[in-house]
């Protein structure tokens, strides 16, 4: 019964985001530009498909900070060990963030346009360069893990 009810929520959640952003992406490609007579052609949904996008990602932080809770809280009562070998991975990918952060390089660049400078400060150059190094950190903890599953399986022969 159960199983069913998620199904379908998880169905229909699915199609409607789904519907919602093949229409916003259509008139975001076929909804015209702003002035065609710009050298850089500006479409007239622009801003529509950045707020849809901070939608879905705002709504996916949520919900998955949510979840996370609620089975770490369930988790808890039947393998503690199991619950917090969880807990262990999402602050290990928090002290991933905070480190790669303040390792990021806060010079500004020279070579931006006006309308560049807006996200030219600290703060953004430190959060760019967070998730880039975040992004090859990952990686690289993916591909040994991967190497390793493979060695072990391949041992245990």
């Amino acid at each position: 019964m159960a199983v069913t009810k998620i199904r379908k929520i998880s169905s229909w959640t699915l199609l409607i985001c789904s519907i919602i952003s093949v229409v916003t992406l259509l008139m975001f490609y076929f909804g015209g530009i702003v002035d065609p007579s710009a050298e850089m052609k500006e479409p007239v949904y622009t801003g529509l498909l950045l707020n849809w996008t901070y939608v879905l990602f705002a709504f996916t932080i949520v919900v998955t900070a949510l979840l996370m809770i609620w089975q770490f809280s369930n988790s808890l009562k039947v393998d503690t060990k199991g619950a917090l070998m969880g807990f262990a991975a999402v602050a290990f990918l928090a002290i991933i963030l905070i480190v790669t952060y303040v390792m990021g390089d806060d010079t500004a660049l020279t070579t931006l346009n006006a309308d560049s400078q807006t996200y030219n400060t600290p703060f953004w150059l430190k959060t760019t360069d967070m998730w880039i190094y975040s992004s090859y950190i990952l990686i690289i903890l993916i591909v040994a893990a991967v190497v390793w599953g493979t060695i072990k399986k391949m041992m245990s022969k």
